[in-house]
């Protein structure tokens, strides 16, 4: 139990790290990911005015029988990329949200960038 308490933390210090710096506006939003056992989450924000372009998770109707690999974080981010198309939105800044880049925050980077997004 302590253990994953201290990786919590040290995610949680990795995160406050990169919000410091990282932050999104109406022309270059801020995508972040949240991925958790059981289901994984992406919001395009815009920082400036406080609110999401667009969401993307595993909890909707239509991806619900999507398990949190790999394979499904490259199909969300691809989803991700053809609504901010829709709202003509080219560039975001990628906020990973203090976890590694690697597997399945990766994946979505790799399936936004297949879609047409910028980071």
């Amino acid at each position: 139990m302590k253990k994953l308490i201290e990786k919590r933390e040290r995610r949680i210090r990795r995160k406050r790290h990169i919000r410091k710096v990282v932050s999104g506006t109406a022309e270059k939003p801020r995508m972040s990911v949240f991925r958790s056992n059981a289901h994984i989450y992406i919001q395009v924000i815009d920082d400036v005015k406080g609110e999401t372009i667009a969401a993307v998770n595993t909890v909707q109707k239509e991806n619900r029988s999507m398990k949190p690999t790999a394979a499904t974080a490259k199909n969300l981010g691809k989803q991700v990329g053809e609504l901010l198309k829709g709202k003509s939105v080219n560039q975001v800044v990628f906020d990973r949200n203090g976890f590694l880049y690697h597997g399945v925050i990766k994946a979505i980077a790799d399936g936004a960038r297949e879609a047409g997004l910028q980071f």
